[in-house]
């Protein structure tokens, strides 16, 4: 059954991004966007075209991606749920599904985005969750890695944590909290921000890395920022640690909170209460 206009659907997704070549479709392997366009174009009876909150790159997991798409199709939300989760691969689950208003867009209307990255910090490499995490093998200072990272805090330009192929048209942006803190074995940074550059935490991750081994002193995110200038900065860190774990929208639109970050083994759950605040080091 279909209805003459459109209705706009927001959903939430999940996925294991290590073996796609990101979000984005592409011409040269399987993106997530062709895997969901498809399952839910198979429940709608249609083509859908996707739009998401954020392109994460090939590698990029999310527990919190916003997506949303209009259809003629006449369907509640345990149809658009279960209907695609049947017809998705393993690596990928739609979450939730809302029906929001026309003026709704899943990357224009968020209002912030929040993002989590895992550092396995162990002597060797990680076996079970080795597309899952980020590995450093030497013994990181958490607490002094938070301490740098507050220079980060605020409105500021950070030219030299952008991808050199970085398509923004401003290097300005606004990072509302930013924490890192020891859980175990892993070393996990939390970023809060109005919008992110492309790489944009996986470079700061780049930055953190080495003043938490000792190799630089906290003052060097100053410097890298003063420069505006990709070149003076660190290593990029590698995607698989990386999470989208949540998008801010105006309550007005009336979707489910913040996704869930990844918390095995038992991590704090992300953007609580003292987020910018240092944790266990």
């Amino acid at each position: 059954m279909a209805v003459s206009e459109p209705q706009r659907w927001a959903l939430g997704v999940e996925y294991d991004g290590s073996g796609f070549v990101g979000w984005q479709r592409q011409k040269d392997g399987p993106s997530v966007q062709a895997a969901v366009e498809q399952a839910l174009g198979f429940v709608a009876g249609h083509p859908v075209d996707l739009h998401c909150a954020g392109r994460t790159d090939a590698g990029v997991h999310a527990t919190g991606q916003v997506i949303h798409f209009d259809t003629t199709a006449l369907r509640d939300e345990r149809n658009w749920l279960l209907g695609a989760n049947a017809r998705l691969p393993e690596a990928v689950a739609l979450l939730w599904a809302r029906p929001v208003s026309r003026d709704f867009h899943a990357r224009f209307s968020a209002q912030g985005r929040r993002y989590r990255y895992v550092i396995a910090n162990q002597a060797v490499r990680p076996a079970l969750q080795a597309r899952g995490v980020a590995w450093w093998r030497y013994p990181l200072d958490a607490g002094r890695m938070h301490e740098a990272a507050q220079a980060l805090l605020g409105t500021h330009d950070f030219s030299s944590l952008r991808a050199a192929a970085c398509q923004a048209r401003s290097a300005i942006k606004t990072v509302h909290s930013i924490r890192v803190h020891r859980q175990g074995r892993y070393v996990v940074l939390d970023v809060h921000a109005n919008a992110f550059l492309h790489h944009m935490v996986r470079n700061i991750a780049g930055v953190l890395l080495p003043i938490g081994q000792g190799r630089r002193d906290a003052g060097w995110v100053h410097e890298i920022m003063n420069a505006r200038d990709r070149r003076a900065s660190g290593i990029t860190a590698p995607a698989g640690g990386l999470y989208l774990v949540g998008v801010d929208y105006d309550p007005v639109h009336r979707l489910p909170g913040a996704g869930q970050a990844p918390t095995w083994p038992v991590f704090p759950q992300a953007f609580g209460d003292g987020s910018s605040r240092q944790g266990p080091g």
